[in-house]
């Protein structure tokens, strides 16, 4: 019997992945464990697995769509059945959820269905003798809980329809009015009004939107606080300078960074923390995610018990993951997780900046460059010295100001007297 290879939750809490290739084409033999197809995921490619073996009869989703999870991207024939009626097979399916609203709801919360137009239209009618409107059975639902008509929403899906992201733009998209001169975009886009020039979209990727849903959930849901502290960096600059005179492996500023913070939070460790709504949760491991800029956006890799390697592991670590990371081929589990993150712009010439913090994590380390500045030595003396500018976002819910100081203080002088993170 044939079956419906739906779109895979990929990640966790992901709602949509784009197929970037297919492995099988129509009418290949699939033996279960195959690779059908590369998805595209908020941070890597991934190889999709088949679960079962046939004959692939029918791709449904092209490459390149951005698809959501649980829409319908493939027919799997069994082995000897030479055509299905995939009409009639969509059909069946939506009947047998329909019966059975309990399920219905449970498979629209888990893997939010929707289907290309010209295989199973789902429409909605809104009113005698006016054009039906093409929406998925979970858009349909969220405009109908959030009391929204579907009639005033631009579908963003495939030929115009109506999916789960254009109800939720709509949501967070209050109406504008339209100055003469101006021109109105469609519902679900972030510039209500533009300007009548001329101008390029480029679709924003998988992990672009991740990106833009996680930091501004960061910044709206947790209370940020900042500390800024300036580090002597002449004792940190000798000691680096005399491990890569000694050493065919070139340790940079950042691997030390990274280490420094590690050791900072094995000694306090009530900075290696998060929030929850129930408890107050202390990691036993100390692991560094460490930002990498990307082609498609911004990524953090996890150096796992950065306080227990040593600075040559850690910078064969972080080159390797840093390199995987722009090519897209990071696991899961080396960019998840992480108790704490490192971000770096000092190798642009930024001097500094705040960092937006990372959730679940409670605070990031953001790391300006190292340049000369006039300072004040130990007998009151005027002189010049190699000075950098670090910033600590906070989560005021799960790390006090006292504590967050402390720990500022710590990292400040683990790095003006750097041997003491190596012994």
């Amino acid at each position: 019997m044939a079956i419906l290879i739906r779109m895979p939750e990929v990640a966790a809490n992901t709602d949509s992945a784009v197929i970037v290739a297919w492995s099988k084409q129509e009418g290949d033999i699939v033996a279960q464990g195959d690779c059908l197809a590369e998805i595209e995921t908020e941070k890597a490619v991934i190889e999709f697995g088949a679960e079962a073996s046939g004959v692939l009869g029918k791709i449904l989703v092209q490459a390149g769509k951005d698809t959501e999870v649980g829409t319908p991207i493939a027919v799997l024939l069994a082995e000897g059945e030479k055509k299905v009626d995939i009409d009639a097979l969509l059909a069946e399916q939506d009947k047998s959820v329909d019966e059975t609203p309990a399920a219905g709801a449970a498979l629209a919360n888990q893997v939010a269905p929707s289907r290309i137009d010209s295989l199973a239209p789902d429409t909605a009618p809104i009113g005698e003798g006016r054009e039906r409107i093409f929406a998925s059975p979970l858009a349909k639902r969220l405009a109908r809980d959030a009391g929204i008509e579907l009639a005033v929403l631009k579908g963003s899906g495939p030929k115009g329809r109506i999916v789960k992201r254009d109800v939720q733009a709509a949501q967070l998209t209050p109406p504008a009015a339209t100055p003469v001169g101006y021109s109105v975009s469609p519902v679900g886009d972030t510039a209500t009004v533009l300007p009548d020039v001329s101008y390029t979209d480029v679709p924003h990727t998988g992990m672009r939107r991740t990106i833009a849903r996680r930091l501004s959930e960061s910044k709206q849901t947790v209370p940020h606080f900042y500390l800024r502290a300036d580090c002597r960096m002449d004792d940190f600059l000798a000691l680096r300078t005399q491990i890569n005179n000694a050493s065919s492996c070139k340790i940079s500023i950042n691997d030390i960074i990274v280490k420094a913070v590690g050791a900072a939070l094995r000694q306090m460790p009530e900075m290696n923390v998060s929030w929850t709504d129930t408890a107050l949760r202390y990691y036993d491991a100390v692991d560094v995610s460490v930002a990498v800029s990307t082609p498609t956006g911004l990524m953090t890799p996890v150096v796992k018990a950065a306080d227990a390697k040593t600075l040559t592991a850690i910078s064969h670590e972080i080159a390797d993951l840093a390199h995987r990371a722009r090519d897209g081929k990071l696991a899961p589990h080396e960019y998840q997780g992480g108790s704490f993150t490192v971000s770096n712009l000092g190798m642009y010439g930024t001097q500094e900046f705040a960092a937006i913090i990372n959730p679940p994590q409670a605070a990031i380390l953001a790391v300006g460059g190292t340049e000369r500045r006039p300072v004040v030595n130990k007998n009151g003396e005027l002189c010049v010295a190699s000075v950098m500018t670090v910033t600590l976002s906070v989560d005021h819910r799960a790390i006090d100001g006292a504590v967050a100081a402390k720990w500022l203080g710590v990292f400040k002088a683990i790095i003006e007297n750097p041997l003491s993170a190596l012994i």
